[in-house]
């Protein structure tokens, strides 16, 4: 059991994650509504799972891959979900980008069973979800966090531990991912530029990326779409539903200023243009395309 444990939602990361910890030797059950992605885990040495209840009794930890807070209730409290099998003393490690509420009030509802919330939101992308480089934000009980440190460290060898606090992972995590938002949307803006003053798009690219211009997520998303290449690895969705939360997140600080960033939203506004576009099913790398699309007309 100490080295079992079981993953909802095998895509991008989910999927890494799935590879990594096989590789390291644990017994991985998958869940996943996608029989494929079951399958192709099941034929590297996970084993399948079609009741998640049914994983739940025979690991140590859930780990939560899904999308979004909605697909999160319904695999922790459907009439399958983990609470509906799991013993006390399990853990539920939640890995989406939700509300910071969302987190406190699973995490509430899950502690009245005796199953324990890591709240460990993820970032670095599939590539380091496979390799264990990613990042993991983390909000728990130190007690907990001592039992699957372990774990955790074979998951992420950026491993930032936040706070005892249970929503905090979720916090940071939109502080993130909204700034990776705003580099993401000014970078697409940039190179929207170069192209209408008529510059060479990768020379462009090459000076920023080693120049004060430059950011991670501009330089990579950037390189696809000087490509054309816009296969969804990051699916423009995620990033248009992070800013949303996280300029959300901000508007309900109670008694604190009135929030005033203007990037922000600007740039959860951007990522919602695009969306209605039809840009949902390409990569974030796509709001290149869109920008490309509004500079003609289309």
């Amino acid at each position: 059991m100490e080295r079992s444990v079981s993953i909802i939602g095998v895509g991008n990361m989910g999927g890494g994650m799935a590879a990594n910890l096989l590789a390291r030797g644990y017994t991985v059950h998958v869940h996943d509504l996608d029989a494929s992605k079951v399958g192709f885990y099941q034929q590297k040495g996970a084993l399948a799972q079609w009741n998640i209840a049914g994983a739940a009794t025979k690991t140590i930890a859930s780990i939560v891959c899904v999308v979004d807070a909605a697909q999160t209730e319904q695999v922790l409290f459907g009439s399958h979900g983990v609470a509906s099998a799991a013993p006390a003393g399990h853990t539920v490690l939640m890995c989406p980008t939700i509300a910071p509420q969302d987190v406190e009030r699973f995490a509430a509802k899950l502690a009245e069973q005796g199953i324990h919330t890591i709240d460990a939101p993820m970032s670095g992308g599939p590539v380091r979800a496979t390799d264990g480089s990613m990042s993991l934000m983390v909000a728990c009980a130190d007690a907990v966090f001592a039992q699957h440190a372990q774990l955790l460290s074979d998951l992420s060898s950026r491993l930032f531990r936040i706070s005892q606090r249970p929503g905090d992972g979720a916090r940071t995590k939109l502080v993130n991912n909204l700034l990776a938002g705003i580099n993401l949307v000014g970078a697409a803006e940039a190179m929207a530029l170069a192209q209408r003053m008529g510059l060479d798009l990768q020379i462009t690219l090459d000076v920023i990326s080693q120049s004060s211009g430059q950011s991670w997520i501009g330089a990579d998303r950037m390189q696809r779409a000087l490509q054309g290449d816009y296969a969804p690895r990051a699916h423009l969705g995620l990033l248009a539903k992070d800013t949303a939360l996280a300029v959300a997140a901000a508007r309900q600080l109670g008694d604190a200023p009135a929030y005033p960033g203007p990037l922000g939203e600007a740039a959860s506004k951007a990522f919602a243009q695009a969306l209605a576009a039809g840009m949902a099913d390409l990569d974030d790398s796509a709001l290149f395309l869109w920008l490309q699309n509004m500079s003609v007309g289309k």
